[in-house]
């Protein structure tokens, strides 16, 4: 059998029957080949390695970064290219580095802000990429995220149709709304939205993700506010926390005070109660954007553009009709 027929198989450039293709890989599996990865570069003029530009930087959880991370570089396993880490700090200036030292061929960019100083220079660069977050200017670029808008919208309707009426949301810490960060002016905007959409009172704070920074948030907000019945959570470290100063300011989850998150399934399934949530479906988010970069990387044809997964509700025990619609029932 002819070298480049072998060469055809491994690379999947040309077309070959299925009974030679068939016969290639069994001798690869009795062999245990392995194609090497430099040589395989230097003939594809490619590294074969994506950057994932991470915001390790105040206001992020690092967990949830994990998330992402490990769905990115999971994905991009399965099309044989390995990943380098960039922290978010370095800016433009890391961007132009890496394009400049040819150690990647491709870039994935996440805490993607409003006004991000690295959109203009994306555009420029001879390399794809793909960001996971959306920019005010998103022409010529591709994005990838969640619906936040959508999932903020959702948790308003959620608690209006169980009949609260004064909701609060507990987001992101300070710093995360003054670089404004994308996902959280978009969760920003869609609760306000439907707050005046429904009819209710909507109260927005930023939260630091400290036990004290919660327990003065919180009793400060139903100082304030004593009607507040429902709350929304986009501030993962802060749900425990949450949970343990409502208990001790007095106020049960759900009979006092429904609670519900924008945050990973398994996250709310391990509280106690178990909480109603949007999920931020970080595998799916991570997994669409290498896809997506992978499909340039091969020429195919795609558009730049915005994908928003959509958001998912799921209710739980941490929600259920607000107090003065379970006592009318009750009356009743």
């Amino acid at each position: 059998m002819a070298a480049s027929t072998v060469s055809y198989v491994l690379s999947g450039k040309r077309s070959i029957s299925p009974e030679t293709r068939d016969r290639v890989q069994e001798a690869v599996r009795v062999l245990g080949y392995r194609p090497n990865a430099s040589a395989r570069a230097l003939a594809s003029n490619r590294s074969n390695v994506l950057a994932l530009v991470i915001p390790l930087r105040a206001g992020m959880h690092v967990p949830v970064l994990m998330q992402f991370a490990t769905a990115v570089v999971t994905t991009a396993r399965r099309y044989d290219h390995d990943v380098l880490l960039l922290t978010a700090d370095e800016g433009r200036s890391g961007l132009e580095r890496v394009s400049q030292s040819a150690l990647v061929d491709a870039l994935v960019v996440m805490d993607v802000e409003l006004h991000d100083e690295r959109v203009p220079l994306l555009r420029e660069l001879p390399m794809p990429s793909v960001l996971i977050g959306v920019p005010a200017d998103t022409e010529g670029l591709t994005c990838i995220d969640l619906d936040f808008f959508a999932a903020a919208e959702q948790c308003v309707d959620h608690l209006t149709d169980l009949g609260h009426h004064s909701i609060a949301l507990l987001g992101t810490p300070s710093a995360v709304y003054a670089r404004q960060t994308g996902f959280a002016h978009r969760t920003l905007a869609g609760f306000q939205a439907a707050a005046e959409r429904r009819g209710v009172m909507g109260i927005e704070t930023p939260c630091e993700p400290t036990f004290d920074a919660v327990l003065g948030t919180v009793g400060e907000l139903l100082e304030a506010h004593p009607g507040i019945t429902g709350l929304v959570v986009q501030n993962e470290p802060i749900i425990g926390p949450l949970l343990d100063v409502l208990r001790r300011l007095g106020r049960r989850v759900p009979e006092d005070m429904s609670l519900m998150a924008i945050c990973a399934d398994d996250v709310a399934e391990r509280q106690v109660p178990q909480l109603s949530s949007v999920t931020l479906p970080a595998d799916e988010i991570g997994q669409q954007a290498v896809e997506a970069l992978i499909a340039k990387l091969e020429g195919h044809r795609t558009s730049a553009g915005v994908t928003l997964v959509p958001a998912r509700l799921t209710a739980r025990a941490s929600t259920c009709a607000a107090p003065e619609a379970h006592s009318e029932r009750t009356t009743a």
